[in-house]
């Protein structure tokens, strides 16, 4: 049988400035598999470097991983994300949520617009029969 989730994709961006090994273990830990990230090299408005690394997960290592990653969130937050939960949808059914990069690493998991951890789950359309808020919330109260 074929996992309810496509994909999960997990990434963020790095100033030169920030300890790679640290925030990439920190993510890695929040993925919890043993994918290797892809970085990609740019450069910012100032000349500075900037890294995005990119964790890239398909059906069950993805469904996993995102099971993790819900389970690691605070009761509060979960039951928020479910009340509020068409808030991180797209057109596409897509769920997107971004926690802040900074706490995480500190060990804690809360949610954060500003240099965040983007996260975004993609579930197979036939599974969720167009409910992807029904779909999601079953995921985020049943951890």
């Amino acid at each position: 049988m074929k996992s309810a989730i496509q994909s999960l994709e997990v990434s963020c961006l790095l100033h030169e400035t920030e300890d790679m090994e640290k925030v990439n273990s920190v993510v890695a830990g929040l993925v919890g598999s043993d994918v290797t990230p892809e970085v990609e090299e740019m450069t910012g408005h100032f000349g500075n470097r900037i890294r995005r690394v990119s964790f890239h997960l398909d059906g069950i290592e993805a469904t996993k991983s995102f099971q993790g990653i819900v389970e690691r969130l605070p009761q509060r937050l979960r039951a928020d994300l479910a009340k509020n939960v068409g808030q991180y949808l797209d057109e596409h059914s897509s769920l997107f949520l971004r926690f802040d990069k900074q706490r995480l690493v500190r060990g804690e998991v809360e949610m954060g617009t500003n240099d965040s951890v983007r996260i975004k789950v993609k579930p197979r359309a036939y599974q969720i029969r167009g409910r992807a808020d029904e779909f999601f919330v079953s995921i985020l109260m049943g951890a």
